[in-house]
């Protein structure tokens, strides 16, 4: 369920109270979920995007990644830039616990998120002197609760072309996508030679775990040398997609018997089983992945694992 109120998307996702509307003069409801912006260059935008957001050193709520719900609060950002290198970009943001700090030396104004709080908010017009814009402002603890989900604003439109097109998106339904998988090289010829097989287990339940992203592909095997690893690029029909995007989601290991062809995590959602931050996917039947070349091989392995196959 989507509700929308004073520039707020609201997503009901599960984890938040079902059935609650918010008026627009009421607290970030704990756990929810929510579209907000951030303001930053271009330059940024594009470690942003690529890495995920890191945690600002200082401001006036503290460490965190500042963000608002008022595009207009982050058109304004950074303060020092020029207009022609100022990006807004639109984020999903997990609040978790909120603190509503509303007055200048708040006690809690700098310790909030020693006391149990993941996002501080300052409402609009609450009459701090350090927002003199009175618009509203959040600070969230840990960058891993706000993932770009696009581009609100940009100087041109050859930059915002850029940009979009190195967000991830969720993989849609009945789609075919281009995904990579790491492996050793006896996997490899095993692969090629007889298609992949099932794991017993993981992070996701059974199936075939690939990314989208060649660098979440090229860690693995975790333990083996990275001269001994191989990369291949898979042509992969994704059926129908479940979205895993926290831990102990209820529905992290069960997707396929409830209809789901590939669960999907997300890049930087937080969940602890997936410290990189990278995207990952795990596809029920094998039968769905091919392999269509190799990404990634030592050059003296290369020779050898195309003479396995024509590629």
């Amino acid at each position: 369920m989507s509700v929308q109120f004073s520039g707020w998307e609201v997503v009901d996702d599960g984890a938040s109270f079902p059935g609650v509307e918010l008026e627009a003069s009421q607290t970030p409801q704990n756990r929810g979920v929510y579209t907000m912006f951030h303001g930053t260059s271009i330059a940024s935008a594009r470690l942003i995007i690529s890495n995920g957001f890191k945690q600002s050193s200082r401001g006036m709520l503290g460490k965190g990644v500042y963000v608002s719900r008022d595009i207009r609060k982050a058109s304004n950002y950074p303060q020092n830039s020029q207009p022609s290198d100022r990006v807004v970009l639109k984020v999903c943001v997990r609040v978790g616990r909120v603190k509503r700090i509303d007055k200048d030396n708040h006690p809690m104004q700098y310790n909030w998120s020693m006391q149990g709080y993941n996002t501080a908010w300052v409402p609009p017009n609450c009459g701090m002197r350090s927002v003199p814009s009175g618009m509203e402002e959040d600070c969230v603890f840990d960058p891993k609760r706000v993932n770009v989900v696009g581009i609100a604003k940009t100087p041109n439109n050859n930059i915002e072309k850029e940009l979009k097109s190195t967000i991830p998106t969720e993989p849609k339904d009945r789609g075919i996508y281009t995904m990579y998988h790491g492996t050793n090289l006896t996997n490899a010829r095993l692969i090629i030679d007889s298609g992949f097989k099932q794991s017993s287990g993981g992070m996701l339940g059974k199936g075939v775990y690939v990314s989208r992203d060649k660098k979440k592909a090229e860690r693995y095997p975790l333990k083996l040398n990275p001269a001994d690893r191989v990369v291949l690029e898979l042509s992969v029909r994704v059926g129908r997609v479940k979205r895993i995007d926290k831990d102990n989601h209820p529905m992290q290991y069960t997707w396929s018997a409830q209809g789901y062809d590939t669960a999907w995590v997300p890049p930087n959602c937080g969940m602890k089983a997936v410290p990189s931050g990278l995207e990952e996917d795990c596809v029920f039947d094998p039968k769905r992945v091919k392999v269509v070349g190799i990404a990634k091989a030592p050059s003296n392995v290369m020779n050898i694992i195309m003479k396995t196959k024509n590629y």
